[in-house]
């Protein structure tokens, strides 16, 4: 009796496992079986055709493994199912797990990507492949490569890791890891993040970004940074032409970049920027690119305003905006209480100061030449005889127009109710903190370049 129910069980499991995993079949011009080690196998030559189901693959030869339901395949060897093609040298094709891997050398093309590598492993039933070792991925938009990469099929999805870099007709993106939604458009990419865009000579490092393709938009959330390296060229008197490095600093907390419907970059939350003599530090920054405008403002009661420093000159306002023409500032407005304080170049203690409304300011070849301010002027100066100190004025009206040369006061003009009183230098020597405008402050702490190079040199990447 006993002996009986343990046929039944036996023969029950060998039905199950029939069910459950499909024998695979091997045909092809010649057949050898023979048992090594115990094990039988037979093996195949010519013209072999494999079979499970719907995977078939051919190959020149194969040695089949008949207890393990695996096979050995060697020579031109291609599996298909449906719309996908896995050619490799020399492989192996375990059919209880309807996977097939390779160490020779692999390609796998599926109508929609086309992925190789030295080493590949491909889970049929799954739609998934995982590849390894200097593995590259063509799509029609643009070329991934990794050193790993899990591909899934019916996601169009990619996760590639370790020295992974994305080349597209824009950009070249390299990271530790990326996350590819290839039908929506969609890469997320962490660890060591750097963009480098080759129309522009920029650079965007961080550690966590977000591109979406169709809607056209990018988000760096964590440690953005962007670097433009440029060149600008400068005139002296004499006609002489200066090419110096002209290299654009941003830092902030949040980097976004819209590409559509207008060119728009938007840098938000301790913002840092820097530009040969120019600084800024603000909570929100928009670069309208087709505009070539830069605004920067107060975002609420709550925070500062936005500080701008043009070499020994400070500004400060509820709003300012930069306009460019040709990389160069052609203009600046400043909106709402401005400020704005110069210091001496060789009387660190004296400050020119203004308040006003409203300031525009003009450039001419990156230099200021000069500011209008608007509504309830006041303004301290200081006076200088041949470079020797000379007292300061003070003075107040409705508008004011001052005028500069070589990035210093030359000349003040005052209109609408104009009063001005003059402290002689034995007046002013020693007292200068006394001669403030109530909204007088300077501030100290200037954008850093070299803590901004100090950032860029945590982040470890290698342009290829």
């Amino acid at each position: 009796m006993i002996k009986k129910f343990l046929i039944m069980i036996f023969t029950y499991s060998l039905i199950s496992f029939a069910q459950e995993k499909e024998m695979i079949t091997v045909i092809g011009d010649s057949l050898v079986g023979k048992v090594v080690n115990g094990e039988s196998i037979r093996e195949v030559s010519g013209n072999v055709i494999l079979t499970q189901g719907n995977v078939k693959i051919t190959c020149r030869k194969a040695i089949q493994y008949l207890s393990r339901n695996d096979a050995e395949l060697i020579g031109d060897v291609v599996a298909t199912q449906d719309t996908l093609t896995i050619k490799t040298e020399r492989g192996f094709y375990f059919g209880n797990l309807r996977k097939t891997s390779s160490n020779s050398g692999v390609t796998l093309e599926d109508k929609k990507v086309v992925l190789t590598a030295m080493q590949g492993e491909y889970f049929f039933d799954e739609n998934r492949a995982v590849f390894q070792t200097n593995v590259k991925l063509y799509d029609t938009a643009s070329t991934l490569t990794s050193q790993k990469l899990i591909y899934l099929r019916n996601e169009d999805r990619a996760i590639a890791t370790i020295d992974v870099k994305i080349i597209d007709s824009v950009n070249t993106i390299f990271a530790d890891t990326v996350d590819h939604f290839r039908k929506k458009q969609i890469t997320i990419a962490s660890g060591n993040v750097v963009i480098k865009n080759n129309s522009n000579n920029s650079l965007v490092f961080g550690e966590h970004l977000e591109d979406y393709r169709e809607s056209k938009y990018t988000i760096i959330d964590k440690l953005p940074m962007l670097v433009q390296v440029d060149t600008s060229k400068s005139t002296d008197s004499l006609g002489f032409e200066t090419v110096r490095l002209d290299t654009l600093f941003i830092q902030c907390k949040v980097m976004e970049v819209f590409r559509e419907p207008e060119q728009k970059f938007i840098a938000t939350d301790s913002v840092r920027i820097i530009r040969d003599l120019f600084a800024s530090k603000n909570d929100l920054t928009v670069y309208l690119k087709d505009e070539e405008k830069i605004i920067t403002q107060k975002i609420s009661d709550e925070h500062n305003q936005p500080v701008l420093w043009y070499d020994n000159s400070q500004l400060t306002g509820d709003s300012i905006t930069i306009y460019i023409e040709d990389k160069k500032i052609r203009q600046l407005d400043v909106d709402g209480n401005a400020f704005m304080v110069s210091q001496h170049k060789n009387y660190l203690n004296r400050f020119d100061q203004s308040s006003a409304s409203g300031i525009k300011m003009f450039f001419n070849d990156n230099k200021i030449q000069r500011a209008e301010f608007f509504g309830n002027v006041y303004s301290i100066y200081y006076l200088y005889e041949e470079e020797q100190p000379n007292g300061l004025m003070k003075a107040n009206s409705l508008d004011a127009v001052i005028l500069f040369e070589d990035n210093e006061v030359s000349e003040v003009k005052l209109y609408g109710n104009p009063g001005s009183e003059y402290y002689p230098e034995q007046q002013v020597a020693g007292n200068e903190r006394s001669f403030q405008l109530p909204k007088f402050i300077f501030i100290e702490n200037r954008p850093d370049k070299q803590k901004m190079y100090e950032q860029i040199n945590r982040i470890k990447w290698q342009l290829h």
